[in-house]
Order: structure tokens, then sequence, then C-alpha cells
């Protein structure tokens, strides 16, 4: 039976792994690769590494990192930061992961989205929405950042996250800028949005504060990836940090009351 994936996100910054909230004050919380080890134990199901700095700072991904990762990672692995042309890419897919995650390459040239497919497969790119809910007196309105936030994009999300689908995308994570950290559940009127419009894989990523909100999230939007940063790091009100991930029971009641909700 087809089931959720559920993926820790790691954040990284300077070769070290952070925690943002609404991606503001990274929080120094570890080394990934101790991280990676631990996740690999408890058989995560999927894994997501995202460089922040990388695509602000202009720099190249860094491969010495990837290798590390590549190495240690016994699930599948996606890489964002810093990519930009397929050469690139290629060279990310050739190291030993699964997939890379692109994002401001792809807002402002979707044909970039084109190129790399064709070069490393659909199956493997990964586009990254980072967006802001703007709350209004009788609606709400989403728009697209990008640079962690700090430069915004007039297009509509919705219709943007179309035409990269058209592109090429094989699969688009949608991340909230408001929610990211804050642990107090997922903007499920947000998820429900682009999983009744996308054709390909969606994975939410932004608010998960127990595991009852992957479980609410799950009911919201049916079979999807979710994406949980905060959660996973962090333990109890004071953010202590413990790297965790649900057991197979935790995993079975997830789903159980999913189907209750």
């Amino acid at each position: 039976m087809l089931r959720s994936r559920i993926v820790p996100c790691l954040l990284i910054q300077n070769g070290g792994l952070v925690k943002t909230q609404m991606f503001k004050s990274p929080k120094y919380v570890g080394d990934p690769i101790n991280a990676i080890k631990i996740f690999n134990e408890k058989e995560a199901d999927e894994l997501i590494v995202l460089d922040i700095d990388a695509t602000a700072n202009k720099a190249e991904p860094n491969y010495k990192l990837i290798t590390k990762l590549a190495a240690e990672c016994r699930m599948p692995l996606c890489y964002g930061g810093g990519i930009s042309n397929p050469e690139q890419a290629f060279r990310i897919i050739d190291l030993g992961v699964e997939k890379v995650a692109i994002s401001s390459a792809a807002i402002n040239n979707p044909e970039i989205v084109t190129k790399i497919s064709e070069v490393i497969g659909r199956q493997s790119v990964v586009v990254v929405l980072d967006i802001f809910k703007k709350m209004g007196l009788f609606t709400n309105s989403y728009k697209v950042f990008t640079n962690n936030g700090k430069f915004s994009h007039k297009l509509d999300p919705f219709i943007l996250a179309k035409i990269l689908e058209e592109a090429g995308a094989g699969e688009i994570v949608i991340n909230s800028i408001n929610n990211d950290g804050c642990m107090m559940g997922y903007d499920l009127e947000l998820s429900k949005q682009f999983c009744t419009k996308m054709k390909i894989p969606v994975t939410i990523l932004g608010g998960a504060g127990s595991y009852k909100h992957i479980s609410s999230l799950i009911q919201a939007c049916g079979i999807i990836g979710v994406g949980v940063g905060s959660l996973f790091v962090f333990k109890g009100k004071y953010r202590a940090v413990l790297i965790n991930y649900p057991s197979r029971e935790q995993k079975d009641e997830i789903f159980q009351i999913s189907n209750m909700l």
C-alpha cells in the first residue's frame, strides 16, 4: 500500500547543521554527518539537505560535503544549494545523490528545469518554492520568495508551479516561510491547494510540531511528502537538540490517526 513519505529536512550553513525560524536566526544544531547516521539507524524514508547560503552567496555546490553526505546516507537523498546548470546537477547525481533541488535558478528561468531534466531525468529534479502568506482583511494572498526570503516574485505561486511542472520538474517542495520553525502546524489551506492542482508529487515543509500535525497534513492532502525540520532536531519546549524520527510503530499510528481525522 502506498504511503506518504515522512522526510527530514536538514539546513546547512557553513558546513554545519542549523535550524531557522521564519527563515531568520539560524541556530547551530550539530554536524550533518552525525545527523544522517542517526536517520540511517531510524530508517527515515528519505532525506532533504539544503545549503541555505550557496545561492545567496553565488557559490558553487559544496561537492566535498555532498560526497560525504552521499557516502554516509542509506536512504534516498535530495540535495539543494547553488545549483544553476545541468553540469552541476549531473556532477551531484554522479556523486550518488538521487535528486537535486533547485529554487532561484528555476524560478528566474524555467528553461533551466527543462535542461536539467533532460540530463539527469525528470524523476531527479525537485523545485523548491518558498512561499509567504500575506494576511488580508477578507482574504489571504501568497507570494514566492527567493534567496532566503529576500526577493519576491510577482507571478502567482500556483501558476508558477504549473509552469515548472510543464518545464520538467518531477517534484515540487512547498516551503511555508510563515510556518518555518514555528512548530504550530502546517498551512493546510496552502497545502490542499497545491496538492489538488499538481500532477507531480508534492512535499510540504514548514510547521510540524507534533506527530498529530503530520497526521493532519496527510488527512488533508492524501499521499504526499511530509517535510519535517524542527520536530526532528529539537525535543521539548526548551528546544534541546535531539535528532529523532518516528519508529515503525509510531509511523503506523500517524497513518492510522490520519485516516480517522
